[in-house]
């Protein structure tokens, strides 16, 4: 079986084995056995599309969410990074909520009862008692530094700006509550009552602060930055610190800053730096040499008509020189087909079509050229991309392939 492991598309019918065989009623031990060698290595991406799969073909969600820690224990904890990434410790979102959980107790256990016993006799010790409390209370305010520091930031960058606002409003006024009962205690002139309103206001305030972020502000997050971005947050929580607790040890990530790893190995120049897109980093090399590499010419006229770009992979079928960049599209065809492609350039950026395709004979090739509209997320024509490649290996394709070559 050691020759398959590499094989992906076989791997993915193992794996369903795999759980498969675990809801039959098989040991983990047993599934261990068997699918040693193909479970070693195995990826969190792979286990996903796995589950996604099963639940397609028939298989209730449920069932696999019930079996989550046998999956956990054959997959060595794999299935809980995929599905809920926030709850590894370490990872900001978990020291969070672990702090939030040391708040509230900190808040039902503590605080609570020595303001009960304040409100009944006001004497020295209970004063002393309850400021301690509220000293140690005001560790919330590394909690909250964090969160607007560290978080809001992202947030904002991708249009999310009212929350944090808000929220940020309602943290202002929660550390001034600490203090003014702080002041009120150590100045304590008699008049408990009063004291005691405000500590119980704050309390409150405190606790629907824990409930915002634990059910809108967190999900929100977990929902909008990449990971990327937690990496950053996670480098940088040691600066400020955290409320009661300390993290339950390193968040061991098994991926690296892309973007941090970029910066290194570029000088952040016009013709050595990075590009930072919606799904990942690429250096302006890595990206010239992956666009050579794909099998076929690619070409990019703007939305102008003007060619700004064409790949120079090693299966080039039309002969292109630099000398096209910058001039008109039209110096990329012959004259006869010429009408032809401003045709089609105007039907695609009018929004006519999203695509043409034409195929011809060259000898014993057999040549796909494909026109493509860019556009952005609001609709806009950004220019067309030709794409032409020999489909004549494509086509003489038969059978199965699931053996790597040597």
């Amino acid at each position: 079986m050691s020759e398959l492991i590499n094989n992906r598309e076989h791997r993915q019918k193992i794996l369903k084995e795999v759980i498969k065989e675990l809801h039959e009623g098989k040991t983990v031990e047993e599934v261990k056995a068997k699918f040693a060698e193909v479970i070693k290595g195995v990826s969190a991406k792979e286990i996903s599309e796995m589950e996604v799969q099963l639940v397609k073909e028939g298989l209730p969600i449920e069932e696999i969410q019930n079996l989550c820690d046998v999956h956990a224990a054959v997959f060595k904890g794999s299935i809980e990074e995929i599905h809920h990434p926030e709850e590894v410790p370490g990872h900001p979102i978990y020291t969070m909520r672990q702090e939030n959980k040391a708040i509230e107790e900190h808040i039902e256990n503590v605080i609570k009862p020595n303001l009960v016993r304040f409100k009944g006799n006001d004497s020295k010790e209970n004063i002393f008692t309850l400021i301690s409390d509220i000293n140690l209370l005001w560790d919330i305010d590394k909690h909250y530094s964090r969160k607007e520091n560290l978080i809001f930031p992202y947030l904002e960058k991708y249009g999310i700006t009212a929350p944090p606002k808000v929220m940020w409003g309602v943290d202002d006024e929660i550390r001034a509550k600490i203090k003014e009962i702080k002041l009120s205690l150590t100045s304590y002139k008699g008049n408990k009552d009063e004291v005691a309103e405000k500590v119980e206001e704050m309390l409150i305030q405190v606790k629907e602060m824990i409930f915002k972020e634990d059910s809108i502000l967190f999900p929100m997050c977990l929902d909008t930055l990449t990971e990327d971005e937690w990496i950053s947050i996670y480098d940088e929580s040691d600066e400020i610190g955290y409320a009661l607790i300390a993290p339950e040890g390193k968040w061991n990530r098994a991926r690296v800053n892309v973007e941090q790893k970029a910066k290194k190995e570029t000088k952040n120049t016009v013709d050595d730096g990075y590009i930072k897109f919606e799904t990942g980093i690429l250096t302006s090399k890595e990206i010239n040499y992956i666009l050579n590499s794909i099998p076929g010419d690619m070409t990019f006229v703007d939305k102008d008509n003007i060619v700004k770009y064409f790949s120079q992979g090693k299966e080039r079928i039309f002969a292109r020189t630099k000398a096209v960049i910058g001039r008109s599209v039209e110096n990329c065809h012959p004259p006869a087909s010429v009408n032809v492609v401003d045709k089609l350039v105007d039907d695609l950026r009018r929004g006519k079509k999203d695509s043409e395709s034409f195929w011809i004979k060259m000898g014993d090739k057999y040549i796909l050229i494909s026109y493509f509209a860019v556009r952005d997320e609001k609709g806009e024509f950004l220019g067309t991309l030709e794409f032409t490649q020999d489909i004549a290996p494509i086509q003489a394709i038969t059978g199965e392939k699931r053996l790597m070559s040597e």
